[in-house]
């Protein structure tokens, strides 16, 4: 069984870190055990310990907080002052198995955000900054404490979707949002895959200002309206134009229930033997994507980001489907997010990349950690 370390300051961790004679396993909460490739270290180092919030300053729309920190007391503590995290950030510990719905160290790590990143982008644009050790054993601070930063190199964004390879990160500094007033979804039933992406996308390019648009085959196509209540229903009039006379309208309450479920990938929680893969895609290509991987493959999926992101479960193969789904697409990448532990051994976690970017990415994490100690192989192979 490997060592479990956990520091409790960051000069201890820097310590820790410059001191080792072998690599480390980063684990927060323990809620995203099967995202990356397998790591094999024969230490664990344990951020459970770096948890609070540090600076919360609503009128300024930041929050600073130790990476071990739980999201769901975050989110609390945003929802008391009509706050949230816009990107959405998901739970995925019924699709994974884990009982934690994670921390928000492990968040940045991951990259990961919801439905509304097609309108408020990803995880990577709300981060301002953030403090952690380097593979050098180095104390790092990064980005500022306003919503405006404007300096030359934006070490967060590169930090940030970096699975704790670059950086074992203590603090993080968000931007946060104001959340809307109410909400409701406009749901068209029964649609086939190539016409709710071409509804999806007229809405997208519609002003009905759509925060969320997703299909799931068999069941329905939802568009998502936020904001305050005369503007959402004004946009919904026009949206339901477009929509046909079969569209109905959830509520707030059913619609949040409903952009939960997508949000946590709920269509493919009763597939657990399956293995788990996240596709983005050009929106356009989705339906043609689909159609490749499941007349090859036992596969069922569902569309979100208006058809630029496909999740898909496959059963039965022994490489989970790889060699299928990675021919699939014109353009675009495919993330393994769950497997036996047969194929993550055998199948990469991420999309592999050009010599040119390989090379590149090498670089920078020699810069980062030159001696491979933050999780080694995460990202890439080694």
């Amino acid at each position: 069984m490997a060592r479990t370390l956990a520091p409790k300051s960051d000069q201890d961790l820097a310590n820790m870190v410059a001191g080792a004679g072998k690599a480390f396993r980063l684990e927060g909460t323990g809620s995203k055990p099967t995202l990356g490739n397998p790591v094999a270290a024969a230490q664990v180092l344990s951020l459970a310990n770096f948890t609070g919030v540090e600076i919360y300053e609503p009128e300024e729309l930041i929050l600073e907080a130790g990476a071990g920190t739980k999201l769901s007391d975050i989110e609390k503590l945003l929802k008391k002052r009509g706050q949230m995290l816009a990107f959405e950030p998901p739970d995925f510990s019924s699709l994974l198995g884990t009982t934690s719905s994670g921390s928000i160290g492990g968040l940045v790590a991951v990259g990961l955000s919801g439905p509304r990143r097609i309108k408020a982008g990803a995880v990577r644009d709300h981060v301002l900054g953030l403090r952690g050790v380097s593979g050098a054993g180095e104390i790092i601070r990064a980005g500022a404490r306003v919503v405006k930063n404007v300096t030359g190199y934006d070490l967060p964004k590169l930090v940030t979707g970096s699975h704790g390879s670059l950086l074992a990160v203590t603090s993080v500094t968000l931007k946060v949002l104001p959340r809307p007033e109410t909400e409701e979804t406009i749901m068209i039933p029964y649609l086939a895959d190539q016409e709710a992406v071409a509804l999806m996308s007229l809405a997208m390019q519609s002003a009905a200002d759509v925060s969320g648009a997703a299909h799931v085959p068999g069941e329905g196509t939802y568009l998502r309206l936020e904001g305050i209540a005369p503007s959402v229903a004004f946009r919904r009039a026009r949206l339901l134009t477009l929509c046909g006379k079969h569209a109905a309208v959830l509520a707030e309450k059913d619609s949040t229930k409903q952009w939960q479920a997508i949000r946590d990938v709920k269509p493919l929680w009763k597939h657990r033997s399956h293995a788990i893969w996240r596709l983005s895609v050009t929106p356009s290509d989705g339906p043609a994507v689909a159609e490749r991987i499941s007349s090859s493959l036992d596969a069922r999926y569902f569309f979100d980001w208006a058809g630029g992101l496909i999740w898909l479960a496959v059963a039965g193969e022994k490489d989970g489907g790889a060699a299928v789904i990675r021919k699939s697409y014109p353009s675009g990448h495919a993330t393994l997010m769950r497997a036996a532990p047969s194929i993550r051994n055998q199948v990469p976690a991420f999309e592999p990349q050009a010599p040119a970017l390989a090379a590149l990415s090498r670089r920078v994490k020699a810069a980062f950690d030159p001696r491979n100690l933050l999780n080694p192989g995460i990202m890439a192979r080694t």
